[in-house]
Order: C-alpha cells, then sequence, then structure tokens
C-alpha cells in the first residue's frame, strides 16, 4: 500500500493527509504495510514533500514580496536542491487580505536559488506556482546579477509594473555558476508570458489585479520581453510565447532565460521522490488532494500519480475533500474511485475545520474495501 497524496489546501499538509490515512487504515487492519511518499507538483509545499522523502532542510533570511525579509526554506540531498518560489515570493507571505499585483516582486526568490548555488547544488529543481507576483522573473534575475534600468541609468521600481519604465536590459552580470548547473522549472502552467492566455490575464486577478492592473502589467511584460530581446537576442521573444514561460507571474519566463528546461511538476518531482522504486513496491496506491476537479486533470499531483501507476499496472483511488469529476473522467484519469470527505460529513465546513479526523474515517472505508 502507498500513499502518495498532495495537501488539502488549508487543511493539511501531505505529510498530514499521509499520516491520517495511515491510521485510518491501521484501525481496519493494525498491521497493514503501509509506504507514505507525500507529493506535490512544484506549488507551495514541493519542499516539504521532498524533505519528508529524505531531503535536508536548510532555511535562509530572504526578501518576501514587498521587500520585507522572510525565512524561507529549500531542500537538498547532495547536489540536488528543490527551491520552491512560493517560499520567498508567495502569497502567503503577504500581509491578511493585502495583494500587491503591480509592486510585487521574485527578488526573493532568485536569492533563494543562489542559496542553493552556494550549498553546492548541481541540479536545481525550481518549483513555481502559488507566486504573488507578476513581474516576469525580473526580480529573481535582478537577485542573480542582471540589471533592468531605466532611461536616466537607474533600476526601475520592483514589481511588474515598474518594467513599464524600463530602457535598457544588462544580463551579462548574471551568476556564471548557472552555466554548470541543471536548471529544471518545474511547473504544472503552460501558459505564455503575455496575450489573452498568459500570466496577467489568467492569473492576474486571484493576485489582486483589477482589469485596469491586467491590461498594464501585460503591455508592461510585453516590453520587458522586447527590451530582453534587444539585449539578448530573438531567443528572448521565443521564450515569452514558449509553454511555461507565463508560469507564476512570468517567472518561469525568467527561468527559461537562464537556460532552464521546462517539465511538468508532478513529473519532476515524482522522479526526485522516488516514486518509481516505491510504486514498484505496492498494490495499492492511494493519492489525492483537497479538490478533485477539472484541474486535477491538468497536470496535477494526482493525475501524475494516477497516470504513473496507472502504467505500472497499479490499482489507484483518490481520497479529496470535494469531487466535481465523475466517474468516468476519474476512470480516464487512471483512479479507480474516488472517496471525498463530503460522502462522510455533507457539511463543507466542518470538512475543512475538523479535515484530520474525518480523512481518518474515509481511509477506514478504503481498508474495509481493499483490505477486510
Amino acid at each position: 500500500m502507498l500513499v502518495a497524496a498532495d495537501k488539502f489546501k488549508g487543511s493539511l499538509t501531505a505529510v498530514q493527509v499521509a499520516e491520517r490515512v495511515t491510521a485510518g487504515l491501521r484501525r481496519v487492519v493494525p498491521d497493514v504495510d503501509v509506504e507514505t511518499l507525500p507529493v506535490a507538483d512544484g506549488g507551495d509545499g514541493t519542499v516539504d514533500a521532498a524533505v519528508a522523502a529524505g531531503f535536508e532542510r536548510r532555511e535562509v533570511r530572504v526578501a518576501g514580496p514587498l521587500g520585507h525579509e522572510v525565512t524561507a526554506a529549500f531542500a537538498l540531498r547532495g547536489d540536488t536542491a528543490v527551491v520552491e518560489m512560493a517560499e520567498a515570493s508567495g502569497l502567503q507571505r503577504l500581509p491578511a487580505g493585502a495583494f500587491a499585483p503591480l509592486t510585487a516582486s521574485t527578488y526573493g526568490s532568485g536569492e533563494l536559488l543562489r542559496a542553493a548555488l552556494d550549498a553546492g547544488a548541481r541540479t536545481i529543481v525550481f518549483g513555481v506556482g502559488g507566486s504573488a507576483t507578476t513581474d516576469g522573473g525580473a526580480g529573481m534575475l535582478s537577485a542573480l546579477g542582471a540589471r533592468f534600468l531605466d532611461a536616466d541609468g537607474e533600476p526601475v521600481a520592483p514589481g511588474g509594473g515598474g518594467l513599464a519604465e524600463l530602457a535598457r536590459a544588462d544580463l551579462s552580470g548574471v551568476d556564471p555558476r548557472l552555466s554548470d548547473v541543471e536548471l529544471i522549472l518545474a511547473s504544472d502552467v503552460d501558459n505564455p508570458l503575455t496575450g489573452p492566455k498568459g500570466a496577467p490575464a489568467v492569473y492576474g486577478p486571484q493576485k489582486g489585479a483589477s482589469p485596469d492592473d491586467v491590461e498594464a502589467l501585460d503591455a508592461a511584460l510585453a516590453h520587458y520581453a522586447e527590451v530582453l530581446e534587444a539585449a539578448v537576442g530573438p531567443k528572448a521573444a521565443e521564450y515569452a510565447a514558449a509553454p511555461g514561460a507565463g508560469a507564476a507571474g512570468g517567472v518561469g519566463y525568467g527561468a527559461l532565460l537562464l537556460g532552464a528546461r521546462f517539465r511538468a511538476g508532478i513529473e519532476v518531482m515524482l522522479d526526485v521522490l522516488g516514486f518509481a522504486p516505491a510504486l514498484a513496491r505496492a498494490e495499492l496506491v492511494i493519492t489525492g488532494e483537497g479538490s478533485l476537479d477539472e484541474q486535477t486533470l491538468h497536470g496535477k499531483a494526482p493525475a501524475g500519480v494516477a497516470a504513473a501507476a496507472r502504467a505500472a499496472g497499479k490499482k489507484v483511488v483518490a481520497v479529496c475533500g470535494r469531487l466535481t469529476l465523475s466517474p468516468e473522467a476519474l476512470e480516464r484519469a487512471g483512479i479507480g474511485r474516488a472517496y471525498p470527505l463530503t460522502a462522510v460529513e455533507p457539511d463543507v465546513a466542518k470538512c475543512i475545520a475538523d479535515a484530520g479526523p474525518i480523512l481518518e474515517r474515509v481511509a477506514e472505508r478504503i481498508g474495509r474495501d481493499f483490505l477486510g
């Protein structure tokens, strides 16, 4: 039995999900052999999943999205680092109820990457998602040695809004160690940088951007890409249109400029976490996340786990807070059956508040159905 589930956002971490499922299964079969492998798709919770899989947690003081110092973590095992941009530049780093769509910066994410380089990393998995920012990765690149100047030769203001004043970009000072590192951009988002499916239009509103802000950010990022094209050549325009460039407010674009290779976040994380050998030992796989819905099917952790398990001929069931997918959609994703918390407790507010105990009861049902 392998429990490989993501977090229930706002209720349980991936580690807690694994613990609760294990406890419920063992109420039915006390000596059942359960292996746990908390998973993540590159967004928030990615470092925690790596640490649970045996990576060492490293903490460093970096700039938060508004410039104030925060303590952020990355994970290290040997010469492989897992860096989660949300640790430095995520929405959770903003004061409650506060958004800064035009001024939030990814500078701290660049500082996290630099800390991984300082720690001797030769492979860096850069998980992006959950960002508070829409600055095209300009802050991150600045922390790594790039310069973004206005017409007077002064640094432009932080955030995507400041890029409207960009006159010249200079990437010649970017940390040379990056050229000897394998940088993997891990994301479940394949949007381009700008346009109707770009970072500002699709993700700006959830970061507090008004329609006017979205328009301003889209124009500023398009201008940013044009200035970069003058600085580094046609590849800047190619990267702006590439899948993943729009990830995490365009930090994907900045990573591509650094030579990153874009891969689906869950695929990268399954490799890094050692999923294949754990899968080989399992008869049944339990995956899941807070909401199993249409988004799950587009690169989220449970879909990645289920696809890999199905390819290996393993049975898969899922746990979740709420379920909106049909049995047919689940089957197409490789999930034989889903067990939502709402099947035990119809009150959604109670499911969120008491997710742990309710999940244990759900896991008992799985135990009775598959182990009893």
